[in-house]
Order: structure tokens, then C-alpha cells, then sequence
């Protein structure tokens, strides 16, 4: 795990990219630092890479950071970061989601409602029905599964509510 690590500072983006996928499978919290410092390459990809990673590695460190990565000018990196704000399941990251939900690019809107499903929390309910009327169909699906998740969910956490 260190080399991989130690790669995430190579001067060759192939081995930053490499790195910085390679890290999130390895689920390891050591790397989520490096991995936190990576969301600032100045190739997208590369960050957009480590977003993930640090969702799949699951340590709340990177919650903060990867809020902030929601605000960036580059799709790929608030795609990445909200992906891994839905694996971190963080309440904190339902708010901002929410408002990814209005991004002018649709891989973007789609990640999010995803990402609201995945975080289980009522309060995306509203935004996400919204989101059922966005032009694109694959925004649309996402929005409509992540309803679902929430309601499923809903459904095992209500004393006395009906298995279906």
C-alpha cells in the first residue's frame, strides 16, 4: 500500500490514476490523507479516482473534503465526490446533494439522486420526487430508485409496518 501511496505524487499521471483506484480496493484508512490531498490533482480523472476510493475506504475523514469537492468546476470531480459521499452515508452531505440535483450536467443530477438514496435520509424525499421530472431519463430513473431505496428502507425501520 505504500508504493501506491508513494505514486500518488509521481509526475506520471498513469500512476497517479492507478494509485488512486488501486487505494479504495485496498480499503486501508491509512490512505485516505494521501488519498484527501489527491482530490486536488490537477487532472481530473485522477481525482476524481480518489473521491471514489475514499468513499469505497468508508473513514469519515473525508466527508469535509469531499463536500467541498461538490463545489468544484469540474464534473468528473463533483461526479466522484458524490459518488463517495453515497457510499459515506454521512447525513451531512443530504444537503448538498440536494442542491447537486439542479447541476447543469446530467451524470452530475444522476450520481446525486443515487447518492441520496444511498444515504437513507427523508429529508431528500421532496427534492428527489422533483427530480422525477428532470429531461433526462437516466436522472429520472436514479431519482425514482433512489425513492425506492428510501422507502424499503422505511419500511424495515417502522415498528409494526408490513413486510412486502
Amino acid at each position: 500500500m505504500q508504493e501506491y501511496i508513494r505514486l500518488l505524487k509521481s509526475d506520471r499521471l498513469h500512476f497517479r490514476w492507478h494509485a488512486a483506484e488501486a487505494l479504495g480496493d485496498e480499503e486501508d484508512p491509512a490512505a485516505v490523507e494521501p488519498l484527501i490531498a489527491t482530490l486536488k490533482d490537477p487532472y481530473v480523472d485522477v481525482g476524481w479516482l480518489a473521491a471514489k476510493s475514499l468513499g469505497k475506504i468508508g473513514d469519515p475523514r473525508a466527508v469535509e473534503p469531499l463536500l467541498a469537492a461538490l463545489t468544484s468546476g469540474e464534473k468528473w470531480l463533483r461526479t466522484g465526490a458524490a459518488w463517495g459521499l453515497g457510499k459515506l452515508r454521512d447525513a451531512r452531505a443530504v444537503g448538498p446533494l440536494i442542491l447537486l440535483l439542479s447541476d447543469p450536467k446530467r451524470g452530475v443530477r444522476k450520481t446525486a439522486a443515487w447518492a441520496l438514496g444511498e444515504c437513507g435520509d427523508e429529508r431528500a424525499v421532496p427534492a428527489l420526487t422533483g427530480a422525477l421530472e428532470d429531461p433526462d431519463d437516466g436522472v429520472r430513473t436514479a431519482a425514482q430508485e433512489a425513492l425506492d431505496t428510501l422507502a424499503r428502507r422505511e419500511t424495515k425501520t417502522t415498528p409494526g409496518a408490513a413486510v412486502l
